[in-house]
């Protein structure tokens, strides 16, 4: 499987891309070529890969393996192009999967708590220790937060100048333009999401299978197994994810 990031964005989610055995048997990276059941399985594949199984997932007699990503980044797009090789080295027609992953966490309170900082801030004569202040605090921030600011002071004191022509006013449009530009990051799907009027954070746990190899082979020594042949030895275990959700209204 071929591993393309369409885009890259800044921040942590696993993601999990479903195969089925023995379908499922290269995953080619940028600068090496990995296979799912002589590398992933037996351990060889990077921290960020490893091979898996659905919990409780079997269809027709078949299971379905699972490809771990650990190391993916928010707000991103992804490209997987996956092939099949049989032992004689022969390859499959390419089968592409295109997925986005998850936008980076926001903490709402924390964002509001911020957008009314901002506001006193530059209400009034704005000092050039007040003005460090807000430049400093707006900088610290993720572009995800920045974006979850500007909504929160627009939505509560845009009648006294948005927050886009208050920055530039308050802080000149050099700063200004270094804090503004970091939204750029923030793609559009996101900075749409981070404009709900409410966002909640929530935390699923996920149970899932984590799988080795009972087979010893010599690093470098090249081959093609066949999974179904594979001895396997699976693992239990729960992944905790933390996740916005996104709303109108606030949820229970």
């Amino acid at each position: 499987m071929s591993a393309h990031q369409l885009r890259n964005r800044p921040t942590d989610k696993d993601q999990i891309a479903n195969c089925r055995k023995p379908g499922c048997a290269h995953l080619r990276g940028r600068r090496e070529s990995l296979s799912f059941a002589d590398d992933l399985l037996s351990g060889l594949g990077t921290a960020c890969v490893a091979a898996g199984r659905t919990h409780g997932d079997s269809r027709d007699g078949q299971e379905m393996y699972s490809v771990i990503f650990k190391c993916l980044e928010p707000d991103g797009l992804y490209k997987f192009t996956l092939y099949a090789v049989d032992t004689r080295g022969r390859h499959s027609e390419l089968s592409t999967i295109t997925l986005r992953t998850a936008c980076p966490l926001v903490d709402d309170s924390k964002a509001e708590e911020i957008a009314d900082k901002i506001y006193n801030l530059y209400n009034g004569y704005t000092s050039g220790k007040e003005q460090q202040t807000a430049y400093n605090t707006l900088m610290e921030v993720s572009a995800s937060m920045l974006s979850r600011v500007q909504h929160h002071y627009n939505s509560h004191y845009e009648k006294f100048g948005d927050f886009v022509w208050r920055s530039e006013d308050e802080l000149g449009p050099r700063k200004a333009h270094l804090i503004l530009r970091r939204l750029e990051r923030v793609s559009s799907h996101c900075s749409s999401l981070l404009r709900s009027a409410y966002i909640q954070s929530r935390t699923d746990t996920m149970p899932y299978l984590f799988c080795r190899s009972e087979e010893i082979r010599s690093p470098g020594m090249i081959w093609y197994n066949v999974l179904k042949d594979t001895k396997i030895t699976c693992e239990e275990k729960m992944v905790s994810v933390l996740r916005n959700l996104y709303g109108d209204s606030k949820g229970r």
